[in-house]
């Protein structure tokens, strides 16, 4: 079924592309059948399923802290707020906890799963730990290679130099369908704002996350 995520602006992440106001993404199974206009790409497909967002649609992005964000940093189950917070756990509070290879594959998954809600659709290992690798194959996110900068944080844009830094891979027609949408106007409201803002992303065509 071919499906367009439509909203206010589209960011394709080529800096050689213009923005497209009024934007949209064709998406046909996993991959990018067509980028423009919305009413262009309605009218030359009037069958296809629309979404419409609000604010911005991006590439999805690159998450550079991959393996310190999953392999050295618990994220507690909410069954466990009480007790440890809702916030990731590194350093001290981390080294006390009892942890064991289920206890780190259930962190691991809702590590990747608080990734999807900051519009990452790929991220930086190597994963060294089995259970890790493991839940990260089993994500559907893309392993990419990559440098890490800064300290580790969900947030794409709090270590990235711009929009074009932050994306994994830029839209284009036959790429993968890997995309996020954000609840801001445009690439300046993103970059004050940060991923926090993200309302929708599509990994491999497939809407893995929706915050509204």
């Amino acid at each position: 079924m071919l499906t367009i995520h439509a909203a206010g602006l589209l960011l394709t992440g080529d800096p050689a592309v213009a923005p497209v106001p009024g934007g949209a993404v064709l998406v046909d199974g996993g991959s990018v059948a067509a980028l423009g206009p919305l009413d262009a790409l309605t009218a030359a497909h009037p069958a296809a399923r629309v979404r419409r967002w609000p604010g911005t649609i991006t590439p999805g992005l690159l998450q550079r802290h991959g393996a310190p964000l999953l392999e050295r940093t618990y994220h507690p189950d909410p069954r466990e707020s009480a007790e440890l917070g809702r916030l990731p756990l590194t350093g001290d509070r981390l080294a006390a906890l009892a942890m064991t290879e289920t206890r780190w594959a259930g962190s691991a998954r809702r590590g990747l799963q608080r990734m999807l809600r900051y519009g990452t659709t790929a991220l930086v290992g190597p994963f060294r730990d089995p259970v890790v690798r493991t839940a990260v194959a089993r994500s559907g996110l893309t392993e990419l290679p990559g440098t890490p900068a800064g300290e580790p944080d969900l947030d794409p844009f709090r270590t990235a130099r711009g929009l074009a830094d932050a994306v994994a891979v830029p839209l284009a027609v036959g790429a993968r369908a890997d995309l996020a949408v954000f609840d801001v106007p445009d690439e300046a409201g993103l970059a004050a704002a940060g991923a926090g803002m993200c309302v929708a992303t599509v990994l491999h065509g497939r809407l893995a996350y929706r915050g509204r």
